[in-house]
């Protein structure tokens, strides 16, 4: 409880930092900002460099537009931030981008004078503050790790995808337009499109520097979603300084004053009327019961999250199951602080005492099956007696595939099943006694442990988790029997309502699953649902009312959107249109080349079926010689394909090509 009491105390001190600049569009930009800050304000260290960041930003700001704010609490804060959290380069990061904003200030002569006077008057509180770095157990090596914290993870590629807070913020036009609703508004869209009005007013008045400043902001909070909280704060201090500057200039036009004062009072008001709507919307928990990923595992109050493998924990502490104990990436931090130190984990979310390579290998072990080499291996190397899984529904049992074979695996065996967690113990000699006593059957296990008997965020929150853990271990009735409590209090849910459609198609109730997707897909953009339900029209042979359901998918999709294209074009074929197949696969190249670069090594089976499609699509308009062209490529791309060696077979055959295609038959051959 006193965490979250710490985590409130940070997001309430925030606040309070960014409302320091006393401006009602400043007001409502933080009012718009607050469910960023509450998301990255929980109980993490990183808290500490967000309050100290808003600190930071609102000191120089300050001093930038009056000159005279108390630069003194700098290095004193910053003593205390090098101390706190290795995030502190974001603070030097601060004092280099407040020079940079004054030197932009000096292009112009008639403020010249001002920002030499603001910057002899920082200069040395901006030395002292560096200087403050020092003051740590560790000397300049704090700093130097500090510029090396999170690296692992932020450095791009594949570690991008482990780790979803440093990979980069999926924006299209769809999530735009979503995110402007009234009861499921996003706070990144609302912020962003505030920015950019800001940035641009900016320019036209001349303040490169703020206007540099807000398109930096734009540009790390899109590509690290880690970084949002930065971006968000900087854009209410910034944006809302220039934006009320602005409105205040064009209010001071309005001769009659009854007009400027019912602008002002419709304004208020209207502001009043959304912190309403949205306040009620956060106290009901309606707005993280309709979102996934990080936002929808937030619920509103003090107390623990719903997500924490916490039955496990207790259970492995109970009957003392021996350890070491295997743990994936996300929930490393929390066993090091529920079970250490009699307990150790095996990876966490400091990149640096474990590397690259430790948490690629973590995020591999959990695709292998339990009775192969890769874990036999890792379990003698580290005496990994036990594992413990989170399997909630946004970021657990999606991260744990294979949790159906591990409950019938051979080398281990379950020991606990809740709807947020799993406890599979090795078996060996010196753990028999212990698995004849706990060893229980995945397949009938009650889940949820506990039915919950009222019907509030608690509530939905363990049918929603027990409805992915049934869909998981393929006890499909059951799933379906979850979605449906879960839904009765909650209805308006995109990825439960896409839980419940895949079920429904399982079940055979195709009408339903369509029903299904379509809701999810309306609620929620997202590319999963578009794809399901294309797919589904496909085996329908449906392909008119798939190809629209393709290009919804490709829109919502952006970095992947090449993949929806790819079927899209081949829909187009099935339609007769290979015209249009031939702009989809173009457009499924351009794709792939722009988010996975131009090399086609890695991309082998892609390229193979991408060509395979250009070649029936020119074969359809006439064309055999590319038709023939793009087939060779197809066999050289992928000769283990045995079916395309017969169709380039028939395509040599009708242009009179006999002994081609007889060399090609052969190939096809087993």
């Amino acid at each position: 409880m006193l965490l979250s009491w710490l985590g409130t105390a940070a997001c309430v001190g925030t606040v309070a930092l960014l409302l320091r600049q006393s401006s009602w569009v400043t007001a409502v930009l933080t009012i718009v900002a607050i469910p960023r800050i509450a998301l990255r304000t929980t109980p993490r260290a990183e808290l500490f460099s967000i309050v100290l960041f808003a600190a930071f930003l609102s000191l120089l700001w300050e001093n930038f537009e009056t000159g005279t704010a108390r630069l003194w609490l700098l290095p004193l804060m910053m003593v205390g931030w090098v101390n706190l959290h290795l995030g502190l380069n974001a603070g030097i990061g601060l004092l280099v981008g407040y020079l940079l904003l004054e030197a932009a200030e000096m292009l112009w002569p008639e403020r010249r004078l001002r920002a030499i006077d603001r910057l002899r008057r920082a200069l040395p509180w901006f030395l002292a503050t560096v200087g403050a770095v020092l003051l740590n157990p560790w000397g300049w090596r704090g700093f130097a790790k500090s510029l090396s914290f999170m690296a692992p993870m932020a450095s791009g590629g594949e570690h991008n995808q482990l780790v979803a807070e440093w990979a980069p913020v999926r924006l299209d036009w769809l999530t735009v337009v979503s995110g402007l609703s009234l009861h499921n508004f996003n706070s990144t869209v609302v912020l962003l499109i505030a920015a950019a009005v800001a940035a641009s007013v900016a320019v036209f008045r001349r303040q490169f520097g703020a206007a540099v400043w807000l398109c930096g902001a734009c540009y790390l909070g899109l590509r690290h979603q880690r970084l949002l909280i930065f971006f968000a704060l900087i854009v209410v201090v910034i944006a809302g300084s220039i934006l009320n500057s602005a409105i205040s200039s064009l209010l001071s036009r309005i001769n009659d004053v009854r007009v400027s004062g019912m602008l002002t009072g419709a304004a208020c008001c209207l502001v009043v009327l959304l912190a309403l709507v949205w306040s009620v919307d956060l106290v009901s928990n309606r707005v993280y019961m309709g979102r996934t990923g990080m936002s929808g595992m937030a619920s509103f109050g003090a107390g623990r999250g719903w997500w924490f493998p916490e039955g496990a924990a207790s259970f492995i502490e109970r009957e003392r199951i021996p350890g070491q104990i295997f743990n994936t990436y996300d929930e490393g931090g929390y066993v090091v602080w529920r079970l250490g130190p009699e307990y150790k984990d095996y990876v966490d979310g400091r990149g640096d005492p474990f590397g690259t390579d430790l948490i690629l290998r973590s995020t591999k072990l959990v695709q292998r099956g339990p009775d192969s080499v890769d874990w036999q291996q890792e379990s003698e190397r580290y005496g990994i007696n036990a594992i413990i899984v989170p399997l909630g529904r946004y970021w657990g049992v999606d991260r744990f595939p294979l949790l159906r074979q591990f409950c019938a695996g051979e080398n281990w065996r379950p020991v606990y099943l809740d709807e947020t967690s799993a406890v599979f113990v090795r078996r060996t000699p010196a753990t028999e006694n212990l698995l004849s006593r706990l060893q229980i059957d995945c397949e009938t296990a009650p889940i949820p442990v506990l039915v919950p008997s009222r019907t509030d965020n608690e509530a939905y929150n363990r049918w929603a988790n027990a409805a992915s853990v049934l869909a998981a271990l393929g006890r499909v009735p059951e799933a379906l029997a979850a979605t449906s409590k879960a839904l009765a209090i909650f209805a308006d849910s995109g990825s439960l309502q896409f839980t419940r459609a895949s079920l429904l198609e399982a079940a055979g109730d195709w009408r339903g699953a369509e029903q299904g997707y379509l809701l999810s897909a309306n609620l929620e953009p997202d590319p999963a649902s578009w794809t399901h339900l294309a797919q589904l029209y496909e085996r329908e042979q449906r392909v008119q009312a798939a190809i629209p359901a393709w290009k919804n998918a490709a829109s919502v999709s952006s970095d992947e959107a090449f993949l929806p294209l790819l079927s899209l074009g081949f829909d187009y074929l099935s339609a007769n249109q290979p015209r249009e197949a031939l702009d989809a696969f173009d457009r499924s190249q351009m794709n792939m080349q722009k988010y996975r670069g131009s090399e086609i090594e890695p991309h082998k089976p892609y390229y193979a079926t991408l060509a395979h499609g250009r070649a029936m699509s020119w074969e359809a308009l006439g064309n055999m010689s590319q038709a023939i062209a793009f087939e060779e490529q197809t066999v050289t791309l992928a000769p283990e394909r045995k079916d395309d060696w017969l169709e380039l077979a028939r395509l040599y055959a009708m242009q009179g090509r006999a002994e081609d295609a007889e060399r090609a038959r052969e190939r096809a051959l087993p």
